[in-house]
């Protein structure tokens, strides 16, 4: 039963609050090599300034500081950041099921990142791979949004369907050029195209962040007219809203978003679809209340996911997007049944 009142709102957003920063710090802990979590409290505190030097190595300080954090970090803007794309999708399309991963926007930043990857390389600029990982997921939304058409009118269970065949022909392609490309870059790029956050650098987070905070600040503004929209195309048009314009921003916006995230990351997927559904049960589905809940419940989910993906099978590291796909597989197939 979702909560109602503003006060239970505001107390489950600070429970959620809390809770993601308690597991950001316990999650510095674990990995191939443990670290104490008194130690690793003393490390955190002693790199904010907070503290002297304690009971900890140098080594010990490396992989909390420069190796685990920036990584924690990355998992819980990935997770945020999907989490309101997948909750804006499923709202603009009134389809429960639209995720970027189902729709193809995944599929296609991963093309424009490929392209990078294998034919610039070293001559490309620090932004060229977020920037074609945009145009790539863009490109691809449009092409999905073309297909699901059908007279100028959105069908949202054609959308789905094709989302998930364009996304199966533009990944082939990406598969395709890996095969066909140079063997050293293709098997760097293998690794990163199963999701995962070993590419986490305190140099690298500001992107993210930024991108997170403006795509949050975006569809807070367009909350309205998402709660419109998902009342369907002509109770939002009564209400004065320009359904195309609100579209087309939402569009942009979290095609931005997601290739931005997906060249950080890589394809982590079903994260957009799972996180929205848990956070309507919690807070509703009015967006004004439910796009924060689906940022910290994206990032709280990420932060554990990765923690597991680094103690599962340490210590090698398992590719997060293999574990998002195990659970988000699952959560679909009952998403699925409920539906039927």
């Amino acid at each position: 039963m979702p909560v109602r009142s503003p006060v239970a709102y505001r107390l489950v957003l600070g429970g959620l609050l809390l809770a993601l920063l308690l597991s950001c710090l316990l999650s510095l802990g674990f990995g191939a090599a443990e670290v104490a979590q008194g130690k690793v409290l003393a490390i955190v505190l002693h790199q904010l300034g907070f503290g002297e030097a304690g009971d900890f190595s140098r080594s010990q300080a490396q992989i909390v500081w420069q190796i685990r954090a920036p990584r924690v970090l990355l998992g819980a803007l990935v997770g945020a950041g999907l989490a309101l794309v997948g909750g804006a999708l499923q709202a603009v399309t009134r389809n429960p099921l639209a995720d970027p991963h189902l729709l193809g926007v995944s599929s296609g930043a991963v093309l424009g990142a490929v392209l990078v990857v294998l034919f610039l390389g070293p001559f490309a600029g620090p932004l060229s791979l977020p920037l074609a990982a945009f145009l790539g997921a863009l490109g691809c939304m449009l092409l999905v949004l073309g297909v699901a058409s059908r007279r100028g009118r959105l069908d949202s269970e054609r959308l789905l369907l094709a989302g998930v065949a364009v996304s199966f022909v533009v990944m082939a392609l990406a598969n395709l050029l890996l095969f066909t490309g140079d063997p050293h870059a293709a098997s760097s790029v293998m690794f990163w195209m199963l999701g995962g956050l070993g590419l986490a650098q305190w140099s690298l987070l500001w992107l993210p962040t930024v991108c997170v905070l403006a795509g949050f600040i975006l569809l807070m503004s367009l909350a309205r007219a998402l709660n419109a929209l998902m009342s369907g195309e002509q109770t939002a048009v009564s209400l004065g809203y320009d359904t195309r314009r609100v579209r087309a921003q939402v569009f942009v916006g979290t095609a931005l978003l997601t290739g931005v995230l997906v060249s950080l990351s890589g394809a982590i997927g079903f994260v957009g679809l799972m996180l929205p559904h848990m956070a309507r049960r919690l807070v509703g589905a009015e967006h004004r209340r439910l796009l924060p809940a689906c940022g910290l419940l994206g990032a709280l989910f990420m932060v554990w996911v990765d923690m597991g993906a680094r103690t599962l099978i340490a210590p090698q590291d398992l590719p997060v997007g293999i574990a998002t796909a195990a659970i988000g597989g699952l959560f679909f197939i009952v998403l699925l049944r409920r539906r039927h």
